[in-house]
């Protein structure tokens, strides 16, 4: 077990949130068109109550912590905050689109011991990613931003949101990652607006596109184990924790509301009227969470990719049951392995949407469905 494995049980075994993600403002300077967000600023917390919130989240174990957005550094007081957040012990996370970061800014950043520093980018081409964020001219500044954190001596990860306008531009992305000396990631999920929105889902890849991703070596790395069949459901499987949002996790809006995760959108308190430990203790939601394994799921617990799908709670509480499937990590599992999940009523006719476009030698076609029953 490694030492990341060690603590996360630990902290699970206690009932500690060993991770925090906290967005400082909804508020961007570009206009992403899968985004999630509303930008209206709806009354941000102030610089008190983030570093009131941040003593509180440090008295509760939390140790891994992300700063985020909408663009944090429209916060004039961010250095303020990551300075504080830095001054109590934390490991920060910092996520910007880096349009904004000047020379200076990186040598604070580096100077303040942030540990790592997320930047999106969603193509190599400017058309492409500009197109994306409705901001002319964003790639040029935020590879320039890249840049400027790079030479400050940052680790620096490209983050890539694949969807249908820039799927084909992901192996260019993760080449000019390697070439400027960054990192690369990339995320095939997108989300419903935290509004319940769902009309950001039409950005979605096609299960055509999944299969080119889950399939090019140079972007998952082991396609034979990440595309290997799912193994037999035992009863650890049955036992398991769906992840770790609400257990050792959480999620916290500029508004000082608390949630398991900022893909889960189920409201358990808010800072401004309770402290976080009580939130994070006694809140009912919480509660309901935690209490959920593998065996209880209303439809998984059933099915043979129990063990192995990346099912999030989040998206499937957004799909109106949190126990429930997420229909987009059933598309996944069966994109990836090529088996018909559960939920799937008519494999053959999915099998028909993406057969041939694919074969493994480890396993079997694409068209040789198992039907689960």
């Amino acid at each position: 077990m490694s030492l990341m494995q060690e603590l996360n049980a630990k902290a699970l075994q206690l009932g500690i949130p060993l991770s925090a993600h906290l967005d400082l403002t909804y508020r961007c300077n570009e206009r992403c068109e899968h985004c999630y967000l509303d930008h209206t600023d709806r009354g941000e917390m102030t610089t008190e109550e983030i570093r009131s919130l941040l003593r509180q989240l440090a008295d509760a174990g939390v140790f891994f912590l992300t700063l985020s957005g909408g663009e944090p550094l429209l916060r004039r007081d961010c250095f303020e905050i990551i300075e504080a957040a830095r001054g109590l012990g934390f490991s920060v996370k910092f996520k910007t689109n880096a349009v904004l970061m000047r020379e200076s800014d990186a040598q604070r950043l580096r100077a303040l011991g942030v540990e790592q520093v997320h930047v999106s980018v969603y193509s190599h081409r400017p058309g492409v990613h500009d197109a994306i964020t409705k901001l002319p001219g964003s790639l040029e500044r935020t590879l320039a931003g890249v840049r400027r954190l790079l030479a400050a001596g940052l680790k620096v990860t490209l983050a890539n949101v694949l969807m249908r306008s820039n799927v084909h531009d992901a192996e260019q992305v993760r080449l000019l990652a390697a070439e400027m000396g960054a990192q690369y990631s990339l995320d095939p999920t997108i989300t419903p607006m935290m509004d319940g929105d769902t009309s950001v889902l039409r950005h979605r890849l096609a299960p055509e596109e999944l299969v080119s991703v889950f399939h090019d070596r140079n972007l998952v790395g082991d396609v034979e184990s990440f595309c290997a069949p799912p193994a037999a459901v035992d009863d650890e499987s049955r036992a398991g924790l769906p992840c770790s949002a609400g257990h050792t996790a959480c999620y916290i809006s500029p508004y000082g509301d608390v949630y398991p995760c900022v893909q889960f959108p189920l409201p358990c308190g808010n800072i401004r009227r309770q402290r976080f430990v009580e939130i994070w203790q006694q809140s009912p939601q919480f509660a309901e969470v935690r209490a959920i394994r593998g065996k209880d799921l209303s439809t998984c617990s059933s099915c043979v990719h129990l063990g192995s799908c990346t099912r999030c709670p989040g998206l499937a509480y957004m799909e109106g049951n949190m126990r429930g499937p997420s229909s987009i990590d059933c598309e996944k599992a069966y994109v990836r392995t090529g088996i018909a999940p559960i939920t799937m009523q008519n494999p053959q006719a999915a099998a028909h949407r993406v057969a041939g476009l694919v074969q493994i030698e480890t396993r079997q076609p694409l068209a040789q469905l198992q039907t689960v029953s």
